[in-house]
């Protein structure tokens, strides 16, 4: 069977991967006033953050129309057999609503949505195993099941530098944003049950990359398995290779990927976060 793997912007994948994976993709847009932006394709995610300091408001987002998720089925249809169509958490995004709304009624070509219940790299990490399982000629049920594993057993985190954003979206009051900027407060913050919460707060920023970094080394020693890791940032490549650079030298048995925070995840942490997130390995099991 020809399986197509489908995903959305979030997975913040680059344009090779998305070529040598054989993935497709739809945006999902930013909205600065009446003034939308396909993510990726309109706007970079450079462009993106020069603007929100220059914005008032924080930009809303928008997920993909039933029509995007249509026409990009229906051009699948002459060279695939099934869809499986990976997207953001649907604690965080209609994504996921839209995607299933339209697998119920297109014709020609079964589409089987999956609600990763992640974004970013721990979306990426499903969507790239579907890829590779699927190039294997794995079952549209393998894949499925492979991708509830890897939804329990990845670890999401982001440093947060500049609380502006938490502050302009009312998730940190001004007073209580005003204090934390006074002292150096840096929010942790993870993923649970497909949203995006507060894990620390921890005093500068190198004390939470650390403490970010020592959640990674107890999952690296208690694993029975091999891990991959990706780093990501948002407009702040520099630091965040950096980091990367230090990481594999001490951990050297994980395989290690870079990538970045995009529009949509990325008005939620901010201009010069940095994260992490990590799963299982199945290529080297």
């Amino acid at each position: 069977m020809r399986i197509a793997i489908v995903t959305d912007s979030t997975a913040y994948l680059n344009e090779q991967e998305y070529k040598e994976e054989n993935i497709h993709f739809v945006p999902l847009s930013c909205i600065f006033g009446k003034k939308v932006y396909k993510e990726e394709i309109d706007m970079t995610t450079d462009e993106f953050f020069e603007k929100v300091r220059e914005a008032e408001q924080l930009p809303t987002s928008s997920q993909p129309t039933v029509g995007d998720f249509t026409a990009l089925y229906e051009s699948l249809q002459d060279d695939y057999d099934a869809i499986i169509s990976i997207h953001l958490s649907s604690r965080i995004s209609g994504t996921f609503q839209n995607a299933f709304s339209v697998a119920e009624s297109i014709q020609g070509i079964s589409v089987h949505p999956v609600d990763s219940g992640l974004a970013g790299a721990g979306l990426a990490f499903q969507v790239k195993e579907a890829a590779r399982m699927a190039k294997l000629g794995k079952s549209v049920n393998d894949i499925i099941e492979r991708m509830e594993e890897l939804k329990s057993e990845t670890e999401i985190y982001f440093v947060v530098d500049d609380l502006t954003n938490l502050i302009k979206g009312g998730r940190l009051s001004k007073t209580a944003g005003g204090v934390a900027t006074l002292l150096k407060i840096k929010p942790v913050l993870t993923m649970r049950a497909g949203e995006i919460i507060p894990f620390d707060k921890i005093r500068t920023k190198k004390k939470a990359v650390r403490k970010m970094e020592s959640v990674f080394e107890e999952s690296v020693k208690n694993s029975h398995f091999p891990i991959q890791a990706t780093v990501v940032h948002a407009y702040c490549e520099e630091e965040a290779r950096q980091f990367m650079v230090s990481l594999k030298e001490k951990y050297p048995t994980v395989r290690f990927n870079f990538s970045f925070l995009g529009p949509v995840v990325g008005v939620h942490t901010g201009e010069g976060a940095i994260g992490m997130s990590w799963t299982k390995d199945y290529s080297r099991m």
